[in-house]
């Protein structure tokens, strides 16, 4: 940097300061609205420098992590994770220095990057790339972060990755992981461990709508009472409730209906033990619990709980386990899972998922479409099922993984609230990732294909527009039809190669771009500048 500003007062490095330290925490619109604009004054009010310069005993480099360092120093490793993040497009910083100066400063600052991640401090790297010029990590860097072997090959790789995936994390809400509950588990009569209980799984909303005062803004406290229907009184409570039962009205009270749906107990008592094979997927009511032995009251509850654990896994059985609220009871299957230890550290814990099952009464059974013996259900021939296999292994979604689908409505949720509240006149496009990808169905190979298919099952003389129930064109198929027409018969009013020709695709709408693509049976899904793209490659410019 050209200019400098920290406590330690050294040369090349300037830190960033927050009014307050909760900001951090929790960012005000003030705050990134402050933070969005140091891109536009950096050169005038920071500046930077290149590298480290030559004939300069000024190691910005080293004085970086000294300053960053001190700022770490608060708080232990124990409970909280330190980490010093890296972003440079210059991979030699010492390249403009010359023999033992060089080797000096290398040294120096090697050592200095030891002592804060003997301390607890962990240091990444995020390499940014210059034009034409990719970024070598095995000049300096890889021995700063210890990169070796396998190690060092896949860092460039995953770098990208890793850059691109801290951006979409700013879009996620991030919980904490904390238990839910501790739980008795009853394995027989006079033993018993406690085990800890965490929610890996559970559906993300929107956060609470808070009703506001239309005069003071003020939030609004809502509160539930209870009027008579004869004399109109109001209610503290009703004393009694009934349910009706053969034309009778029963009268309960609160403590006798509190009584009557108290079965379980709350705690987690043992059933028995069944093989694997026995549990199916669709035995599972919601997302299941994570459990994990716990030692704080009673001692040895993590030894037998380790030991069921292993015969578990070696014997390839669940464990059948009854349990829940007073008034929410459930059986449970317990599954153990081994740890998974990858690349050096653990991508999977050891433990037992908590499996909810459903009682007889949950099960519904399938409703059969032929019921009647004499009708003769479809089948679908052998060069069906040979053209459908094609197409279900052509398109093979490569290393697939729920992490890497974000919620689309809450994105869009959040993007609305994010200009609101920085007062953005535009809203930010958000990629939705639930979208098929569009140029990948396009490729000759899985096109060709899907032709196969359509034609072994509907026909030389299928349409798309033709499907049709009981020989009647569907209300859908209608509304299609007719867009598709209304597109054909709009398309042949523009003159579209000069208007590609002369830029004036962008003056167009978006509802008469999307003549074009309909009328050639292109995809008009996107933004405007996607449309405009599509229709400049299908004409080949």
């Amino acid at each position: 940097m050209r200019e400098k500003k920290n406590l330690q007062d050294l040369n090349g490095v300037y830190v960033f300061n927050v009014a307050e330290r909760e900001d951090l925490d929790r960012p005000t619109a003030r705050l990134i609205k402050e933070f969005e604009c140091i891109e536009e004054k950096f050169d005038n009010d920071i500046g930077s420098k290149y590298g480290i310069l030559s004939g300069s005993r000024d190691n910005s480099l080293y004085s970086a992590l000294w300053v960053a360092q001190a700022l770490l120093r608060k708080g232990s490793a124990k409970t909280a994770d330190k980490r010093m993040l890296l972003l440079t497009n210059e991979d030699d910083p010492f390249g403009s220095i010359k023999g033992i100066t060089k080797m000096d400063m290398m040294r120096t600052t090697l050592q200095r990057a030891k002592d804060a991640q003997d301390l607890g401090i962990s240091i990444e790297l995020l390499p940014l790339s210059r034009r034409n010029d990719e970024f070598n990590v095995s000049l300096f860097y890889a021995e700063l972060l210890g990169l070796e072997g396998d190690e060092l090959t896949q860092f460039q790789a995953l770098a990208g990755e890793r850059l691109k995936d801290m951006k979409e994390q700013l879009r996620k809400r991030i919980f904490k992981k904390r238990k839910i509950r501790r739980i008795k588990f009853i394995i027989a009569n006079g033993m018993s461990i406690d085990v800890d209980t965490y929610a890996l799984i559970r559906p993300t909303n929107p956060g609470t709508i808070t009703w506001l005062d239309s005069v003071t803004n003020l939030p609004i406290k809502s509160d539930r009472s209870f009027i008579c229907t004869d004399t109109g009184a109001l209610l503290q409570e009703p004393a009694q409730r009934f349910q009706s039962y053969k034309s009778e009205d029963v009268m309960l009270s609160v403590d006798e209906l509190s009584e009557i749906k108290r079965i379980a107990s709350g705690h987690l008592r043992l059933l028995g033990f069944k093989p694997l094979s026995c549990l199916k997927d669709y035995h599972n009511l919601r997302p299941s619990t994570f459990i994990f032995p716990s030692d704080e009251e009673v001692i040895g509850s993590t030894c037998i709980f380790v030991a069921l654990h292993r015969s578990m896994l070696q014997l390839n059985r669940f464990a059948l386990a009854f349990g829940g609220s007073s008034n929410n009871p459930h059986l449970v299957a317990l599954v153990a899972q081994n740890e998974i230890i990858s690349g050096g550290g653990q991508v999977e814990p050891p433990g037992m998922h908590m499996i909810y099952l459903p009682y007889s009464d949950d099960i519904r059974h399938v409703e059969e479409v032929h019921a009647d013996a004499n009708t003769i259900a479809p089948r679908a021939t052998d060069d069906q099922t040979k053209t459908a296999s094609a197409l279900v292994r052509r398109i093979d979604l490569k290393d697939f993984s729920v992490c890497q689908f974000s919620n689309p409505a809450l994105q869009r949720h959040y993007a609305v609230l994010q200009a609101l509240a920085l007062d953005e006149d535009e809203m930010p496009e958000i990629k939705d990732e639930t979208l098929p990808d569009q140029e990948g169905m396009a490729r000759p190979g899985i096109v060709k294909l899907l032709e196969e298919f359509k034609l072994s099952v509907f026909g030389e003389n299928y349409e798309d527009n033709d499907l049709t129930i009981g020989g009647t064109m569907t209300e859908a198929s209608r509304k299609r039809k007719a867009i598709a027409d209304n597109a054909t018969k709009e398309y042949s009013k523009y003159d579209w190669l000069e208007l590609a020709d002369t830029g004036k695709l962008k003056d167009l709408t978006m509802a008469e771009l999307k003549y074009y693509l309909t009328a050639n049976n292109l995809s008009v899904t996107g933004a405007k500048a996607a449309l405009i793209s599509r229709i400049l490659t299908h004409m080949g410019k």
